[in-house]
């Protein structure tokens, strides 16, 4: 007997005892067929994790003794006065009257007929089909806000069917015909949710459109509503009335029998309260959001807009599925959801992937043959975390599948207000991402006399982020015959060919599951040769740079027009002669006390003109500069010398007393001494024969430190050829321009404090200086802006936004603004564009470590993107195996790493003309520390200039 409920869930000739139900083409879905089918013959119920642990016949068998009593048989109800609404109709009715009506869940069919249709007979047989379903005639209006269900006669499904002459119409016509009866809205309030029109295109040529909403039907019901048409089309076309008796049972007897069944959510002993505390537990802290790479930012109100895109697998590739199915006791289903949520983790969405995928509901016999809305959403949260093998996540999948499995029943809406999370119009609750299996057995279309091709019919809406529907085929003897699928996708996220790349790398992903189980899932290459090459591409920086240093470069500027100003502070002004000449008297003064090439000199000094003074000494006497803010904690500045060990710490009388103790060597530059000093030195440029050592473009210019986010503050030595390549990159990328004078305002702590102090002063643009006070006030900030006529500024974001907050019409003038340091939002990056439209908002990316920015963007409204790479730079965005992640993979956070072990520190591969710092333990620039994308995902970045080392 038990071979015969096989055979015939599967639609095979016979089934024998040791022939397992997976190999034969079960699924998910069939093998709750089975499970009904077993309790109205043989009396018992069939846990699904039974039948997959053992899914032969004889193993079913041996574990049948053991199974719990049947749930209680769907008979006819005695309708009352109000009949409910399901509880998956409901949902529906919800959003429909939230929305008011719309296309989202119109499921259209269209189907060309070739051949001699009697058009009225085909007319009349769909009339019947929809008078012996009540479904198909019902509406739902509601009373005090809540709806009932009301069935109408015969007569109503008289409107539902027309018939129209098309004869002659050009494809193009017929084509917009289809699309508008796909996308056509209909009001369930009063109208019937199915309607079908006929198309007579020619004598022989016909098209059939038939919509119906989904609140009416789900995907099996197409199958008793075709079988039923054919039925009653033959004897129709036969002259005969066809016999139709009404269904064992109608849909609102399963909405009625569904709530008695389910029970009472307060009581402890009820099926839905039993269900619901597996799914609490088992869902608690469940993300919000599945995050996947999208082409636009998700708006803050769907516009519902969507397309279509099918793909495949063939034969041979679903033959290999089916095998690892059948090798790790799962379905082809599971083996498919574990691909995809693998794809999804190297994709960037995480380790905790909720997918959805609907069950079809249909636990009863009584339900096969009946057209309606059965089916319920399950949330599978799929665990990748610890990087297991494919074998090891298709084991995770079908423990949790089953798990769901065997508690179906709790409707999706109790769920997710039983969870309640997070509410927003701009996703789907709980799950974005919907994976949709179903066999194609049982889906032949025929009709007596007729050819019928399906014809595409989309509605041009989505109802999630991404819904993947696939259609397994199968040979007569039950052998994979190939996969059809399509993906509907929301083009509010998505354009059509970042789906495309999507749907590859998941063909591409199981394919990599099928020809070794065994191997990780950060192991699975998912890029084509063509995004390789567009990475590499993207990396093809070279760019020739003089092979010179920095005080060569404003040596250069100041030769060249020594009259211009060089800087603004305060009610001075000092022209590039000047300036010049102090920076020239100071370095010979450091040079006479031991500064020079490979020696470090720190500076102890607040924001004025003496500061800007002695970094260009340190950099002319041939030294690197270590600035020592005078605001950090005196436990960081000590931490600093120690680990430098300066040959000489300028300060000044103010600044001193609150330095320290050490015994480096001090230069007070306001002492009487010292000003002595430096009256009697020569104001000339100086020369190799002047330094300590001839200077070279790899000598060091200067060592700044993390911000120590790991504990322990992190030195990096930065290269005159590394600070002259990003200069001279962005001075022709950006350019500073003569006499327009930008703003320096950051500290020389971090990089941007020198890129935005020595790419002015080496291209002419005079420096305006904040002072220590100013550059904390952001009003004080756009004051000194509007009072110099500033042109460019660099802030990190929430300055820019403090900024914004402010009287923006002082800033007016700045036209080039340069974001780093932080995540620039994309609504900030629109609120600039809105406040300041004249103005350009550029984005930059890197690290201390890696030299400095190594990426660029000009932001456009709210897209931001991390950009491309810097001259002589090559970046790599890695996943957390250190692989590469594919093109236009999300960018957004700037977050520092935790404390990364040497191990994680990879060596890039060798460049052309690269040349490697040797002095240090490792090239920082090529470890993956400095920073992370999106909080999880590091970046790997190195100049192939050598532009600085990490101590």
């Amino acid at each position: 007997m038990l071979c015969g409920l096989f055979a015939e869930v599967l639609r095979l000739p016979s089934v024998g005892v040791d022939d397992s139900f997976f190999d034969l083409g079960g699924d998910s879905l069939l093998a709750t067929r089975l499970a009904a089918r077993i309790r109205t013959v043989l009396g018992t119920e069939l846990d699904l994790r039974t039948l997959f642990a053992a899914p032969t016949v004889a193993g079913t068998a041996g574990r049948l003794r053991a199974a719990r009593r049947p749930r209680p048989a769907l008979r006819p109800a005695t309708r009352p006065d109000t009949v409910p609404l399901s509880h998956a109709q409901r949902r529906l009715w919800f959003l429909h009257r939230l929305e008011g009506p719309s296309a989202t869940y119109n499921v259209p069919l269209a189907l060309r007929l070739t051949g001699a249709l009697d058009a009225q007979a085909l007319c009349a047989a769909l009339v019947d089909v929809i008078d012996r379903h009540e479904v198909l005639r019902t509406v739902l209006p509601e009373t005090d806000g809540v709806p009932r269900q009301i069935v109408l006669g015969r007569d109503a499904a008289h409107a539902a069917v027309t018939l129209a002459d098309l004869t002659g119409a050009d494809h193009d016509e017929v084509s917009a015909r289809v699309r508008a009866a796909a996308r056509r809205a209909v009001d369930l309030t009063r109208e019937l949710p199915l309607r079908a029109e006929l198309l007579a295109l020619g004598p022989e040529e016909h098209l059939l459109l038939f919509v119906v909403h989904h609140i009416a039907a789900d995907g099996w019901s197409f199958g008793p509503l075709w079988r039923d048409l054919a039925h009653a089309y033959t004897e129709r076309r036969a002259g005969r009335t066809p016999e139709l008796p009404p269904p064992p049972v109608q849909y609102a007897d399963y909405a009625l029998w569904q709530h008695e069944l389910l029970g009472d959510a307060d009581d402890p002993d009820s099926l839905l309260a039993e269900q619901l505390r597996y799914w609490t537990a088992h869902l608690r802290d469940l993300p919000d959001q599945l995050t996947l790479p999208t082409d636009r930012p998700r708006p803050a109100q769907p516009g519902g807009r969507g397309g279509h895109l099918a793909f495949s697998w063939d034969a041979a590739a679903h033959q290999r599925l089916a095998a690892l199915a059948r090798d790790c006791g799962a379905s082809v289903f599971m083996v498919v959801q574990a691909a995809l949520a693998a794809l999804c983790t190297r994709l960037g969405a995480g380790t905790d992937i909720p997918i959805g995928t609907p069950a079809a509901g249909r636990t009863d016999e009584a339900l096969d043959e009946v057209v309606g809305f059965f089916v319920n959403t399950l949330v599978l949260r799929t665990d990748t975390s610890g990087d297991p093998t494919f074998r090891e996540l298709i084991g995770r999948v079908r423990d949790v599948d089953l798990a769901a499995y065997a508690h179906q029943d709790v409707p999706f809406e109790r769920l997710v207000e039983a969870l309640n999370p997070p509410r927003t119009a701009a996703r789907h609750p709980l799950v974005q991402t919907l994976l949709t299996w179903q066999s194609a057995a049982g889906r032949d279309l025929e009709l007596p006399g007729l050819d019928i091709t399906p014809v595409p019919a989309g509605t041009g809406t989505a109802r999630l982020d991404m819904e993947i529907n696939a259609t397994e085929h199968r040979a007569p003897d039950g052998t994979p015959a190939g996969v059809e699928a399509a993906v509907e996708f929301s083009s509010d996220l998505f354009d059509r060919p970042t789906v495309e790349a999507f749907v590859a790398r998941l063909r591409r992903i199981t394919d990599a599951a099928t020809a070794d189980p065994g191997q990780r899932i950060s192991q699975a290459d998912i890029l084509s040769r063509q995004e390789r090459r567009t990475l590499r591409e993207r990396n093809d920086t070279a760019h020739g740079v003089p092979d010179t240093v920095l005080p060569r470069l404003f040596e250069d500027r100041a030769a060249t027009d020594p009259g211009a100003p060089a800087l603004y502070y305060a009610d001075l002004t000092l022209t590039y002669a000047e300036l010049n000449a102090a920076a020239n008297r100071l370095a010979r003064l450091l040079a006479a006390r031991g500064a020079g090439p490979e020696s470090v000199v720190a500076l102890a000094l607040p924001r004025t003109p003496a500061m800007v003074t002695a970094v260009l000494a340190v950099l002319k006497a041939g030294a690197a500069y270590l600035f020592l803010d005078p605001d950090y904690p005196a436990g960081r500045l000590a931490f600093m010398l120690g680990d430098t060990r300066p040959v000489l710490l300028v300060t000044d009388r103010a600044t001193a007393p609150a330095l320290p103790a050490t015994d480096i060597l001090r230069l007070v530059l306001d002492a009487d001494a010292t000003v002595e000093a430096l009256r009697t030195l020569s104001d000339t440029d100086l020369t190799d024969a002047d330094r300590r050592a001839p200077l070279r473009p790899p000598h060091p210019a200067y060592v700044l430190y993390t911000s120590g986010s790991t504990g322990t503050p992190k030195g990096v030595v930065g290269l005159h050829r590394g600070c002259v390549n990003r200069l001279l990159w962005c001075s022709r990328t950006y350019p500073w321009h003569a006499g327009q004078p930008v703003l320096a305002k950051t500290t020389l702590s971090f990089i941007d404090g020198t890129t935005e102090l020595l790419g002015a002063l080496l291209h002419g643009a005079p420096v305006v200086l904040a002072d220590s006070l100013t550059a904390r006030s952001p009003a004080d900030l756009a004051a000194l802006v509007a009072r110099h006529r500033a042109t460019r500024i660099t802030v990190v974001p929430s300055l820019l936004a403090a900024l914004l907050d402010g009287d923006t019409g002082l800033l007016a003038t700045c036209t080039l603004w340069v974001t780093s340091g932080e995540a620039l939002p994309p609504a900030l990056s629109q609120r600039f564009a809105d406040a300041l439209p004249h103005a350009r908002l550029v984005n930059f990316y890197g690290a201390s470590e890696a030299g400095g920015d190594s990426l660029h963007a000009v932001a456009d409204g709210p897209d931001v993107a991390a950009g491309t790479p810097i001259w002589n730079t090559h970046v790599h965005v890695l996943d957390a195996a250190l692989r590469p992640v594919p093109p236009a993979y999300p960018a957004r956070s700037t977050s520092p790493a935790p404390a990364w072990p040497a191990a994680t520190c990879t060596a890039p591969p060798s460049p052309p003309n690269a040349s490697w710092p040797t002095r240090t333990a490792r090239p920082a620039s090529a470890c993956t520390a400095p920073a992370t994308w999106d909080g999880s995902v590091p970046t790997a970045s190195w100049n192939t200039s050598a532009g600085s080392t990490t101590r």
